[in-house]
């Protein structure tokens, strides 16, 4: 089956039926709370092959924080956001779900930050920037090979 989880300052499933009425708006980017929801969602599957696709062009700046508050920072990337993020990942990676994410960006900051990722949960990447979606650039950890995709 599939599931779509949006994250923004908060992460929430989205039935498929609604989203061509989904809104883009002023947010933030709570990539680790999309991650934890999507790998919660997956974990309730009884299907063997469990895998969470993250398309994002923001770079992670909020995360929540104990008793519902949470913390943001939109200035460059926060390390206590990155790390809890990539803390994810590895959980993601120790309950068997890999994480496959296209990142659309030339930000290489953006580029490095799921690289990191890509590596601590032995996922796979594709970069593309905005100009360029009909062309994605693979960086798969698991067979360290790069390569180019294009339609």
């Amino acid at each position: 089956s599939l599931r779509v989880v949006l994250f923004g300052d908060t992460a929430q499933e989205v039935r498929i039926a609604d989203l061509p009425y989904v809104g883009a708006g002023p947010y933030h980017t709570n990539t680790r709370a999309g991650l934890q929801l999507g790998r919660q969602l997956l974990q309730r599957e009884k299907h063997p092959n469990k895998q969470i696709v993250m398309i994002t062009d923001g770079k992670p700046s909020v995360i929540d924080r104990p008793g519902g508050r949470v913390y943001r920072n939109p200035v460059g990337l926060d390390p206590v956001i990155v790390n809890r993020t990539l803390d994810e990942a590895v959980v993601c990676r120790r309950k068997r779900i890999p994480i496959t994410t296209f990142m659309i960006t030339s930000d290489p900051y953006l580029r490095e930050f799921v690289e990191r990722l890509t590596e601590l949960n032995r996922g796979r990447a594709y970069f593309t920037s905005p100009d360029r979606l009909g062309e994605f650039v693979l960086w798969d950890f698991m067979s360290n090979r790069r390569g180019r995709l294009k339609r």
